[in-house]
């Protein structure tokens, strides 16, 4: 700190993490979400912005992707009638020719019906992604009209038979047409829809010439959604990245965070030592703090597994994070029992339903801010159980 650009960044940042946090601080500054905060979900001041996001925050991950083939406007539209509070429409990947569209990954061979396009057999090829040897279809091999003619298909149909009914039917949204749709969304509904798209292997791409960060901003300045106060929350993986961002825009911004003995693909390349267990650490929430407003870790390092898959006793990362002004929204709270802590498995089957509500009710009291779901319905039945206690 020092400069003018670094004083100037810190303010932003503040009046971010201000607008993020009332999300979190109710009347006396008591942590909403806890147990025994009855109503707390219902809260809403009047002033708008993100203080206007009920807690804990139910989003839907990638829509209502547990009922419809993931990253379509059949998934992002499920989630919002359902009552999802925020929407990640998108996980933010380029195409050849620059545009950003949205995919789980850029390898698309899981999630549309490439494969069976005989045209585009001779794109099959292998690439070394963030260092795993991936084989498949890439959308940074692909014009915006070519990748148009493909269509979404059920990422994960053992666990999701009944979602293979919509395969074929949406094709690839692009990021601008998220922005349009949400703006009309809003217009419709009477009331502001948000969005919370991911950059993908932000490091991964700058390296191709496919800079993501500015893209992004870009296309949120044309459509007047690069101030704090806007409804797009931007997250990464990737620390620099998310550093990145905050020089280039002002909106509320989050650090994803995966396993504890893993280290972000930017600290591998730029070969710094840290792994996501130093990032949680009290010094490295602080630094975040400098630069986003919240992380995303995975459920998993608010409340450890122990060797059974049984839930174990929470981490005091919820804490932790809150003394520092940081929000905390969670990944992925998913309904079938494959995905669920082996305690509130019900049978064997990997596509029936798990004791889901229950599930939900630990991770909430736990105090986190919100949480990522396949399954915003569910979500929200949980939350209203919740502050009803």
């Amino acid at each position: 700190m020092g400069t003018q650009e670094s004083y100037e960044q810190q303010d932003r940042g503040t009046g971010r993490r201000a607008l993020l946090g009332a999300a979190v601080l109710g009347a006396g500054g008591a942590v909403l979400g806890l147990a025994g905060t009855a109503g707390a979900a219902d809260a809403r001041p009047a002033s708008g912005g993100l203080k206007s996001l009920p807690v804990p925050t139910i989003i839907g991950h990638r829509g209502a992707s547990g009922y419809r083939p993931e990253h379509t406007f059949g998934s992002y539209q499920l989630a919002l009638d359902m009552g999802a509070d925020i929407v990640e429409a998108g996980d933010l990947v380029p195409t050849k020719d620059g545009h950003l569209v949205c995919r789980h990954e850029p390898e698309i061979g899981g999630t549309t019906d490439v494969a069976s396009r005989p045209e585009f057999a001779g794109r099959r090829t292998t690439k070394m992604l963030d260092g795993v040897s991936t084989t498949g279809w890439f959308t940074e091999d692909f014009t915006l009209a070519e990748l148009k003619t493909l269509r979404a298909i059920e990422r994960i149909p053992a666990n999701r038979p009944h979602s293979t009914l919509y395969n074929g039917r949406w094709e690839i949204p692009t990021f601008e047409e998220v922005l349009k749709w949400q703006d009309e969304q809003t217009r419709k509904r009477g009331k502001q829809v948000w969005i919370y798209p991911e950059l993908k292997h932000p490091t991964y791409f700058r390296e191709l010439g496919l800079g993501l960060e500015e893209r992004v901003a870009k296309l949120l300045r044309k459509y007047g959604k690069d101030r704090r106060n806007a409804p797009v929350i931007l997250q990464s993986f990737e620390p620099t990245s998310v550093q990145r961002l905050n020089k280039l825009i002002d909106n509320p911004l989050v650090v994803l965070l995966s396993g504890a003995n893993t280290r972000p693909w930017d600290f591998v390349v730029t070969g710094d030592p840290r792994t996501v267990a130093d990032l949680i650490k009290p010094q490295g929430l602080r630094e975040i703090a400098g630069y986003a407003q919240g992380i995303g870790p995975t459920l998993d390092l608010v409340i450890p597994k122990d060797a059974s898959g049984n839930l174990g006793t929470p981490t005091t990362l919820v804490a932790d994070a809150h003394k520092v002004g940081l929000v905390l929204h969670p990944y992925t709270m998913r309904n079938e029992n494959p995905f669920l802590p082996a305690n509130f498995r019900k049978g064997t089957d990997a596509d029936a339903y798990g004791d889901a509500f229950g599930a939900f009710k630990a991770y909430f009291a736990t105090g986190i801010d919100g949480v990522f779901t396949d399954n915003p319905d569910t979500g929200l039945l949980a939350r209203e159980d919740f502050v009803n206690g």
